[in-house]
């Protein structure tokens, strides 16, 4: 293939844009807050089924102590009724006030237990609160830190979508100037070879590759016109004669 020696090196300028973008979309696509909102949004969901978790206990524990308080009602109001009638002289056979005695001890007893097992739940609850409290407040916490984050990161990549399209527009004004064939030998080359797809020869090194070419190499560049577009053997890139190729 044949390409004006201009044209060959107007390939250099497009290399240096497409390159330049290609940074700048891998920096969009790997955002430095990228690995911190990953660990954080695995701590939030460990959190968050601790909290799922903990709103059961919670809830549990509140229907216990709802029983629990109605337990206590209960008897006191069965309490209150028989102190009534024992106050009111309605029972007048002494076998029936002492059988009435008896059955108001063994309700005081009752009563006892109960708001015994009353206050246990109820410091259970309390517990099951205050944990309940710590986990919506970390929730609340790694939410906050990760809307800085996401703020953070949508910010840069809207400032990269922007360079990225102000780099890319100078892109249209050079593919214009360049022959078709060359062009289209370019974008195959770089699609093949991870978006490099031509290189300098440069202090008799290839600008693709890195690699030095050895004194063969170059005897057969120098002795090939400069229309001719030459690839380098090493890595098949387009290599582009300079001033400075040392040839």
């Amino acid at each position: 293939m044949n390409a004006d020696p201009a044209a060959q090196l107007r390939l250099l300028d497009l290399q240096a844009l497409d390159s330049q973008v290609d940074q700048l979309r891998h920096l969009r696509a790997n955002p430095p807050q990228a690995a911190e909102i990953k660990e954080l949004l695995g701590k939030r969901a460990d959190v968050d089924g601790r909290l799922r978790d903990q709103r059961i206990v919670v809830d549990d524990l509140s229907l216990a102590q709802a029983k629990a308080d109605a337990d206590v009602e209960q008897v006191k109001a069965r309490r209150t009724r028989d102190r009534e009638r024992m106050d009111s002289g309605a029972i007048g056979d002494p076998k029936a006030l002492e059988r009435m005695q008896h059955e108001l001890e063994s309700l005081e007893r009752r009563i006892s237990t109960l708001e015994d097992e009353e206050l246990e739940v109820m410091e259970q609850l309390e517990e099951a609160q205050s944990a309940l409290g710590e986990l919506t407040a970390a929730i609340e916490e790694l939410d906050a830190r990760l809307g800085e984050l996401t703020t953070a990161r949508d910010e840069k990549a809207a400032e990269l979508d922007a360079e990225i399209a102000q780099v890319a527009s100078g892109r249209d004004a050079i593919t214009a100037e360049l022959p078709a064939d060359l062009l289209a030998l370019y974008e195959k080359i770089r699609a093949a070879k991870g978006g490099t797809g031509v290189g300098a020869l440069r202090a008799r090194q290839c600008g693709g590759c890195q690699l030095a070419l050895d004194a063969g190499e170059l005897a057969e560049i120098r002795a090939t016109p400069a229309e001719t577009v030459i690839r380098h053997e090493e890595c098949q890139r387009i290599l582009v004669r300079t001033a400075e190729s040392g040839l």
